[in-house]
């Protein structure tokens, strides 16, 4: 029998591909590239991180957490040379809306309304203390589309969930390279997610005997129960940290969300190219 899954869980298995999505879209990679920028790592580092203004590298290799320190300093402040960071969340947020009206045209709008209004109404109750980018997002303007306010709701639940994350990380005292090479040695694909966070096979191996120094993997790299273990405790801790904001909905509440997100999420999930985050399907 399978362990029951804490509802700020499950609820982010359901809003993160309507947010991942956007990133991976044509339309995302031409929203980029007509304010400056490529349409993949340059336009990715400039609207995630345009919330909090002109930043240079080091605050955001803080706040994103897992990515090579080598690999955001190729894009920050580079960009802002090329685009503002109003330039840059006018793209995201125009392309994101764009994407997500063509997916999910089979989807009725009084549905995809539901969603974005509950969505909402979620960020409206979220306590950001301590959560840079997670304040940084949620003090933007609303959009006034729905498919836009669907994105957007998404993206600051999400970033509300990831500091969260981060902190857990911080405290279980892994670093940005260990926490992914211990995801891959337990669910995710190294040769998709080690690429995508820019570190050198020479730093991963390094993570790797670190983490096995600590018992969390073995010298080949497998993980160990004790690795499991402490996987489980970030995970616990992270959905600990982002359940309040659900905790005031009825579970009859909690059951229609999930129904409104899902096929909304099914679609989302089955556009997108790469799973880095080993996220399970959801069904339609």
């Amino acid at each position: 029998m399978s362990e029951p899954v804490h509802p700020a869980r499950a609820l982010w298995r359901l809003f993160e591909p309507v947010y991942a999505v956007a990133f991976l879209q044509p339309e995302s990679r031409a929203a980029f590239e007509g304010i400056g920028l490529d349409g993949s790592w340059r336009g990715y580092f400039a609207a995630r991180s345009a919330p909090l203004g002109a930043v240079d590298a080091p605050q955001v290799i803080a706040a994103f957490f897992s990515f090579a320190p080598r690999m955001v300093e190729s894009a920050l402040p580079e960009v802002w040379k090329h685009a503002s960071p109003e330039q840059a969340l006018a793209a995201r947020i125009g392309s994101s809306a764009a994407v997500l009206a063509r997916l999910l045209a089979p989807v009725d709008a009084e549905q995809v309304e539901e969603a974005a209004t509950a969505l909402e109404a979620a960020v409206a109750r979220l306590d950001c203390a301590g959560r840079v980018l997670a304040a940084a997002n949620t003090a933007l303007p609303r959009p006034s589309d729905r498919y836009g306010r669907l994105w957007q709701a998404a993206n600051d639940l999400r970033e509300h969930r990831g500091d969260g994350h981060v902190a857990a990380l911080v405290a279980a005292g892994l670093d940005g390279c260990e926490a992914p090479v211990l995801h891959c040695a337990l669910d995710a694909d190294r040769t998709v997610l080690q690429p995508l966070r820019g570190w050198t096979d020479r730093e991963w191996e390094a993570a790797t005997a670190r983490l096995a120094e600590r018992g969390l993997l073995t010298p080949q790299g497998a993980v160990t129960e004790l690795g499991r273990s402490a996987h489980r405790a970030v995970e616990t801790t992270t959905d600990l940290a982002a359940g309040r904001v659900w905790e005031s909905l009825t579970q009859p509440e909690l059951d229609r969300l999930t129904a409104v997100l899902r096929p909304i999420a099914a679609i989302c999930r089955a556009r997108m190219p790469i799973n880095p985050l080993a996220m399970p399907p959801v069904e339609p």
